[in-house]
């Protein structure tokens, strides 16, 4: 039994899509997952990063400066995440991350990324998400330079129908089967939230991208 269960553990913890069909694959980071030895991540097949830069309209995430010089020293491709906050006000939280993430035309677009958490109970309705979302998108977008990506999860798209509305890349997150609930097609997947890899401490949400 208790091999049995190390092998189950195993799969989990080491199933990625098939190369393939998704070429590009990659994760995301924050603050949790320690100090990733970048160097080690580039050569086990880390196509690209995502680093969790800001939570809301108030919090920076401690490891982000670090992770940002250690992915440039390894070579991979690197983006910003926003974890945004729909409790908080969108030009406060797009002040946080102007000032936080620095402008760089070789970074990939960002990432914004919609749920909902414990820390946030509001729900409002849903024009005014989604005009607080256009604020946002708007103000980071001039700072970075490219259209953010929209990382949407089940029970926000649910809740608020973002991918028919905003005209973004689509990025979906469910574990090991294709995702399904986006009202346009899907370019970024999270496939494995629960992936471990040489390098990094704990579990990090492993992505692939859509030829």
């Amino acid at each position: 039994m208790l091999l049995g269960a190390f092998a189950v553990w195993n799969l989990v913890t080491g199933w990625a899509p098939a190369r393939e069909e998704y070429p590009e694959q990659g994760l995301v980071v924050t603050a949790a997952n320690g100090k990733p030895v970048w160097s080690k991540l580039g050569a086990t097949g880390v196509d690209f990063a995502y680093l969790t830069a800001v939570e809301g309209a108030q919090t920076r995430d401690a490891q982000f400066e670090a992770n940002l010089e250690g992915v440039k020293q390894a070579g991979i491709r690197y983006g910003a995440l926003h974890h945004f906050d729909i409790c908080r006000l969108a030009s406060d939280q797009a002040t946080l991350f102007i000032t936080s993430v620095p402008r760089d035309p070789a970074a990939l677009p960002p990432v914004v990324q919609l749920d909902f958490t414990e820390s946030c109970t509001s729900r409002p309705n849903r024009a005014l998400i989604l005009s607080e979302l256009a604020t946002f998108l708007n103000l980071i977008e001039a700072h970075s330079g490219s259209p953010a990506i929209l990382l949407l999860t089940p029970e926000f798209e649910k809740e608020y129908l973002v991918s028919s509305a905003i005209d973004r890349t689509i990025w979906l997150e469910r574990d090991w089967f294709l995702p399904d609930y986006s009202a346009r097609p899907w370019v970024m997947w999270t496939a494995n939230s629960a992936r471990r890899v040489d390098g990094v401490d704990g579990p990090v949400r492993w992505a692939v991208v859509r030829k």
